[in-house]
Parts: C-alpha cells; sequence; structure tokens
C-alpha cells in the first residue's frame, strides 16, 4: 500500500477498490487504485476494509473537536466514500426494476394471447371471420388494462377523456345493432353469444374508465394536454368535431346487410368512428411536455392498435359484403380506407411502443406542439 504523505493519515477502501486518504493536518485527499488481489488482499488485512458508517464514524470522533474542523472537506470526502456505492445501488436497483417490468409485459400479453388461444379452440370452428372476434378481444383486453391503471394508480395521467367518449359510442352504437339483427355478426359460433358479450364487456369497461377519469381521479386528469378539436366549442367538446361529421357520413355511405336503416347506420357509424376514435388519444400523446406515455397507458392502446390490424385484417378479404342497397362496394371501400388511416396514424406509435418493450423503459415519444398537425 502506498505510504501517505501526510502525517495521521485517515484510510478507507472505497467499494470501487480505491484508497482514499485524508490528512487532517493539511486537509488534503489522495486516491489510489488497488490493481491486484495482492494489492487487495493487503490492504483487508491492514484493516482497511468497507466498513464505510463505522470509519466516518471514528474520523468524526477522533477530529470533531478540532477547531481546524473543515465541514465542506468532511462532506467532500463523506461523498467519495458514499457516491460510487449508492450508484452501484442505483443501477442494480434499476436493472431490477427493468427486468420485473419487463416481466410484467410478458405476462400481461401471455395471458391474454393463452385466453385467446382456448377461445379460438373452442367456439370458432377455425373460421376467418374469427378475426372479428379476435379483434373485439383484443379491444376489450385495451380497456381492461386501462381500468387497471386508473384504478390501481389512482390518478387519470396521460388518457384522453375524448377518447373515451368516442369509444363509449363506439361500442353503444355497435350493440345496439348486433343485439336486434345478425348481419355484422361472426359466422362461427362465437357470432352466436360471445362476441356480444365481448362488446357488453367492452362498454361497460369503457364507462368505467370514463367515470374513473371524470370523477373520483379528475384532479389528475390532464385537460391542458387533452385539446384536440376545442375550437369555438365548450372545453372537454372537441369531440363533436368528429362525432358529428361521421355520423352524417354513415347515414350516407353504409352497407345494407340488415336491410334495416337504423341497424345498418348504427354498426356503420361505429366502424366509421373506431377508426377515429384514438386520434385524441395521440394527439394528447404528442402534446404532454416530456413526451414519457405511462407502460399501461401504452399497452391499453396498443391493444387497440392491435384489434385493429385483426379487424383490417378480416375486411381486406371480405369488404365486398360491405355493399349498399343497390349493389355498390363503396362501404366496404370506406370502411378499409378508414381503417388503413389509422393504422398509418399509429405507426409511430408502434415502433416507440417495441423500443419500449424492448428495453423495459417507459416509452417516450417525440413531443411535437403541433400535435401531429391536427385540429
Amino acid at each position: 500500500m502506498q505510504k501517505a504523505e501526510c502525517p495521521n493519515p485517515f484510510v478507507v477502501v472505497t467499494p470501487t477498490s480505491k484508497i482514499v486518504t485524508h490528512c487532517w493536518e493539511s486537509n488534503c485527499f489522495h486516491g489510489k487504485h488497488l490493481t491486484t488481489s495482492r494489492e487487495k488482499g493487503k490492504m483487508n488485512d491492514d484493516g482497511g476494509v468497507n466498513l464505510r458508517n463505522r470509519w466516518l464514524l471514528e474520523y468524526l470522533n477522533k477530529h470533531m473537536s478540532r477547531s481546524s474542523f473543515n465541514s465542506r472537506a468532511f462532506l467532500l470526502f463523506a461523498s467519495l466514500l458514499f457516491s460510487q456505492g449508492d450508484e452501484d445501488k442505483s443501477k442494480s436497483g434499476k436493472r431490477s426494476t427493468a427486468l420485473q417490468a419487463l416481466n410484467n409485459n410478458v405476462l400481461i400479453w401471455a395471458g391474454f394471447f393463452s385466453v385467446s388461444l382456448f377461445v379460438y379452440f373452442m367456439v370458432s370452428g377455425g373460421d376467418f371471420s374469427f378475426l372479428m372476434t379476435y379483434g373485439a378481444m383484443a379491444r376489450m383486453f385495451g380497456f381492461g388494462i386501462l381500468n387497471v391503471k386508473t384504478f390501481t394508480s389512482k390518478r387519470a395521467t396521460g388518457v384522453s377523456i375524448k377518447s373515451l367518449q368516442l369509444y363509449s359510442l363506439v361500442f353503444f352504437f355497435r350493440l345496439t345493432s348486433i343485439i336486434r339483427h345478425e348481419g355484422y355478426l361472426p359466422y362461427d359460433k362465437s357470432g352466436d353469444w360471445l362476441y356480444h358479450v365481448i362488446e357488453v364487456l367492452a362498454l361497460l369497461f369503457t364507462s368505467s374508465a370514463l367515470y374513473g377519469c371524470m370523477v373520483p381521479f379528475r384532479q389528475t386528469y390532464q385537460a391542458d394536454a387533452d385539446k384536440f378539436g376545442e375550437i369555438s366549442v365548450p372545453a372537454g367538446c372537441g369531440a363533436v368535431y368528429l362525432a358529428v361529421p361521421v355520423l352524417v357520413l354513415s347515414c350516407i355511405i353504409h352497407p345494407n346487410l340488415n336491410s334495416d336503416f337504423f341497424s345498418d347506420v348504427a354498426w356503420t357509424y361505429a366502424m366509421y368512428l373506431e377508426s377515429l376514435a384514438l386520434i385524441p388519444q395521440l394527439y394528447m400523446f404528442q402534446k404532454q411536455a416530456t413526451g414519457v406515455v405511462e407502460l399501461l397507458t401504452a399497452h391499453f392502446v396498443a391493444a387497440l392498435g392491435f384489434g385493429r390490424i385483426l379487424e383490417f385484417t378480416f375486411w381486406i378479404y371480405s369488404y365486398h359484403e360491405l355493399s349498399n342497397s343497390s349493389g355498390s362496394n363503396l362501404p366496404g371501400y370506406l370502411a378499409i380506407f378508414s381503417q388503413f388511416i389509422q393504422l398509418v396514424l399509429m405507426l409511430d406509435f408502434f415502433y416507440y411502443y417495441y423500443v419500449a418493450i424492448k428495453n423495459a423503459t417507459p416509452m417516450v415519444l417525440p413531443s411535437h406542439s403541433s400535435g401531429m398537425g391536427m385540429v
């Protein structure tokens, strides 16, 4: 061990095997890294061990009464001893937290896919139309995650009330159609009852999340970021810029599978509106100052996007069935186009979501004051 140049030096070994000596009389510090196991062993034999608290207490007791005590020097000395150890603990803690988050992510989606496979083998019969039921399950799963996030954390941060309002309309109008008629139900056995149950649960989950954001956890709702469409309308009513035009469009262009105007329009309205319902949520993500998205909120949006991918796949092959009373396939083309637009809007979200899941870190979106160019 290197000899101290100062008389009466105080010597310790830091967690990174660095010898730190402090000379009281000259108030100076010296540092030297141990390079070999022999040096480390000799230092331990000489009594320089990693019991930082005991060494500091001895040092403080020995020199506290001296008039020349320099508190700044002592604090610096203490920080040398503790900083690296705290940093190591912090890194270890971050690794543990990241691993736990990754495990939770895997468990959440593994549970969903396991249930999906069970339902597929039990009720689908292998029919292609099960993709509709699978997409509905993904939506229900997403809103279930949102409820867990909202009511366990007791916070509504990062959640767009406008998107929840629009999705409530989506599920309500779809149910008014499929409960009365069968024209837009999956062909397999899931269309007999399971699809209805899933849509009812999705409506309940959406309403529950909306209630949580608007009533018990209203004080945590980020109204300053949820500003989509708030031009010439009361605060919080920006969703009308999506809901009303889509309703008009649905009345004009809709398929005729139920041979009932109100039922056909209700289902079409739900189809078109769902393609736009996430826009306020995506807009809110972009308007947040930090760009950080809570992981459960990201899971919620990702599940809705995954459900849309499934339905888009189904309608790519089945759009020709969405013909109107005159035989035109325009409603089918419009349905495909609206779903495609939603997926395009979500492309950057899917990328950053993948990065967050891969690294088990919070999801961070680039923040743009323009809000993706939307109103």
